[in-house]
């Protein structure tokens, strides 16, 4: 029965489809997948070639079916097979040249003279795709054992343990970068003034209620001065923000409603609003803060401060 695909064509469909699908589904990166895996490479390739035996060997009983049927039938199949590629003169020199076979007429020069219970054999040479087969067989086997036997190459779980230790890396760098993740431990300062504008939109919108369009404070405490309630510097000052200020008493948490890049620039506005001695500030509240030192307890401040609902820092 004639295909409706060649074999010429149909094999390298059938090897591109696949190398088409392990690209598709393979993540590799920045390198193909047929680079990156050798491995399954290879075997692609190997199970390419037994395509390509498999069709060589159809091919074979073809062609003894052939020579085994009548004239008028033979009649009927090349009238039915007028088209097909198989009589090509270059098809069939391909598998002349890849499996070397006799033709039916010349078995009588071939069949060894042994019989077992009437069972002849006859003395073919290997098919040199067989061949070709055994020695890259061979070839590959070679290059293994120098590859991850001598030279100590990595095999597969050893590339996974470096992939995932290369992938928590990344992770981390982004984390510390990505401004949606951003928290109290990799939050910086920020000074440019498109910032401290930022910041102070987000100020004027959400704080100014219990701190004083100035920061002065009101219900709130004096954002202007040294003393911090619950320390200075842009990491404490964007950990209060986010979680606001001691249970019951004092600010609430706003990491619900702003995202941390806003609480970033809000923090940081009014870090620069430092030293900026607002009209009729209200008294210090807390602590000095020095950054990078050790806070100091101002007394007189603890001392005025006795009003138990105000806003801390």
């Amino acid at each position: 029965m004639k295909k409706l695909i060649p074999a010429y064509l149909r094999v390298p469909l059938i090897f591109f489809i696949i190398f088409g699908a392990m690209e598709y589904f393979i993540d590799s990166g920045d390198k193909p997948a047929f680079i990156k895996f050798p491995m399954v490479s290879v075997f692609l390739l190997v199970f390419l070639f037994l395509l390509i035996a498999i069709e060589i060997t159809l091919n074979a009983v073809d062609t003894i079916t052939y020579q085994l049927l009548t004239e008028e039938q033979k009649a009927k199949l090349d009238e039915a097979n007028s088209l097909s590629f198989k009589d090509s003169k270059w098809f069939k020199n391909l598998i002349k040249g890849l499996t070397q076979s006799e033709s039916i007429e010349n078995e009588s020069q071939l069949l060894l003279h042994h019989d077992y219970d009437g069972i002849k054999e006859l003395d073919n040479n290997l098919p040199p795709w067989w061949v070709y087969l055994f020695y890259g067989c061979i070839v590959f086997s070679a290059v293994y054992l120098v590859r991850f036997e001598i030279m100590g190459g990595d095999n597969q779980e050893t590339e996974l343990k470096n992939e995932m230790a290369q992938a928590k890396i990344e992770v981390a760098a982004y984390m510390k970068t990505a401004p949606d993740m951003m928290d109290e431990k990799t939050v910086t300062l920020l000074t440019d003034p498109a910032d401290l504008s930022i910041g102070k939109e987000i100020f004027t919108t959400n704080c100014v209620a219990c701190h004083r369009a100035d920061a002065g404070g009101q219900i709130g405490p004096n954002l202007t001065d040294d003393h911090w309630v619950l320390g200075g510097g842009i990491k404490n000052v964007f950990h209060t923000i986010a979680n606001g200020g001691r249970d019951g008493k004092g600010m609430i948490a706003w990491k619900a409603t702003l995202k941390p890049k806003d609480i970033q620039h809000v923090a940081s506005y009014v870090l620069s609003l430092q030293g900026s001695n607002p009209k009729d500030p209200k008294a210090p509240d807390g602590e000095i803060w020095v950054e990078g030192g050790t806070p100091t307890t101002n007394a007189a401040a603890v001392i005025t401060n006795t009003d138990s609902t105000q806003v801390k820092k």
